[in-house]
Formats: C-alpha cells, structure tokens, sequence
C-alpha cells in the first residue's frame, strides 16, 4: 500500500529520543514514509511538547503537518492561561487543525467542568480560524456531544474510535464528523469491526496515535507511523476491499477533512 495518512500520531515525544541519537539514521518518520505513509498529522499535547513537535516537522516538511490543542487531561489549574498561548500558536497560521481536544474522564473526573469550558473554548477557536478539530473522548461521550451542539458549523474526527455501532448513530446525528480507526481494530477481542461497518466509508480515517495502541502483530511494541500498514489491512478485510483502495479511500477523506494537498502538490510547491 502507498498513499496512506496517519492522521494521529506523536512521534515527537519522549518514546522516539532513540531515534535523536543515531546521527544520520533513519528516524520514525523515515520508516513511515518508507513504508508508504505518506503524510503525518502532529497533533499538539500541552504546552510543552510544542517546541518538540515543531522541531521534528522541521525537519520533514514535505511529510508533517501539524495540529495545535490543548489535551484535555491536561487542563490544570492554569488551563486559561494555557489557551492564550494555544491560540497564539493557531494564528501563526502553520496549523491544519485544532487537536488535540476533548475531554478525558477515565483518569479523573474532578476537572469535568474544566475540561468541557476549555474543549468549547476551543472549539470556537476552530470556528473563527476556520480550521477543523482532532477530538480525543474517552468515557465522555454525553459531555463531548453536548459540547459539539454548540459549534454545529465545526467539522470534526473522534480520534481513536473505539466506540459501538450505536454511538456512531449517535455521534453521526450530532453532526457529520469523522472516525479515526486505530490498532484497536487489530485487538483480538475488539467489538470495532462491528461499528466499522456502521461509519459511512467517507467518514473513515486512518490513525496511529503513536506511541500507543500498537496494531496487531506488532502490539506491546512502542507503535510508530510505520505500522499503519497493519490496520490499513484489517480494515480492508474488515470493509471487504483491496489494501490499496482502502489507502486511496481513507487519504482522500483525511485530504478532504484537512483541507491538505496531494501529498505529490505537496513535494512540488
């Protein structure tokens, strides 16, 4: 398969500083392209990680697109400050998305209120640049799309989907967002492919979110944007169609949401 976008994925972080030490090596980002990822969507952590996250697109600018959030368990007590500088950063203009955003409630349900303020503050942020949301939720569906309601002109991806057939129903009449489908749809007791089959094929995505959620049979293995290919196989067999136009499919829908170039425009502008 070539063309794939790995829409999702953190190569910048403290897991890849192996691939800083080896002078000359190919880093993660060079194995994903050599492996036909194509494309890299970088979306942002917190405050710290921008500079990181800058520095390895620098290096591969034909290859990295980057996205600009505030991750939700994240928010801490100093959340609004945090968002000044995330929205500074969005006005430069270098990003294609506002990511990583949401709310998170499996670690700690304390910051709910928080996290639903900051994840509607940055929706709109998105709505006035005009640009669409990489959203992470995690046992918050109810909250998400209850934020959602208000920014009905926002266009979206529920990053990491992990969830069933009727929360796609739901999310869907929400609005028409996107699905980014992951190495969870490898696991040997995944109940994805059944939602699969529920998500619109022009709503599918592609992801990684590398480091974590290492596709089968590379899992346990820190994950990287080279083992896209893994769940770019199991979601043609789950869709029942050939590798290559599950890749042409999911990357023109990530092109579509992302408002991005041909990767090939991209190499020749």
């Amino acid at each position: 398969m070539t063309g794939l976008i790995d829409t999702h994925t953190h190569l910048y972080l403290p897991e890849f500083a192996d691939d800083e030490s080896c002078d000359g090596a190919p880093d993660a980002v060079d194995r994903a392209v050599s492996a036909g990822v194509g494309l890299l969507i970088f979306p942002n952590v917190d405050l710290t990680t921008i500079q990181p996250m800058k520095r390895l697109a620098a290096r591969h600018p034909s290859h990295v697109s980057m996205a600009m959030g505030l991750h939700p368990t994240e928010v801490a007590d100093d959340w609004k400050e945090a968002l000044q500088t995330i929205h500074a950063e969005l006005q430069s203009g270098i990003y294609i998305a506002v990511g990583e955003v949401g709310i998170d409630l499996y670690w700690d349900a304390s910051r709910r209120q928080q996290q639903m303020e900051a994840f509607d503050a940055q929706l709109d942020m998105a709505r006035q640049l005009g640009l669409p949301v990489i959203i992470h939720c995690r046992n918050a569906l109810d909250e998400t799309l209850e934020v959602l309601q208000g920014h009905p002109s926002v266009a979206a991806v529920m990053h990491s989907f992990g969830g069933t057939a009727d929360d796609v129903s739901r999310i869907l009449k929400t609005g028409p967002y996107y699905f980014g489908i992951n190495g969870i749809l490898t696991f040997k007791k995944s109940t994805l492919p059944d939602a699969v089959a529920a998500i619109p094929p022009e709503r599918l995505l592609l992801e990684t979110d590398a480091p974590y959620l290492a596709p089968v049979p590379m899992r346990g293995r820190r994950n990287e944007s080279a083992y896209l290919t893994h769940t770019a196989s199991r979601l043609a067999e789950t869709l029942g169609m050939d590798g290559q136009a599950v890749a042409t499919l999911t990357s023109d829908n990530a092109r579509r949401l992302f408002a991005i170039a041909d990767h090939n425009d991209r190499i020749d502008s």
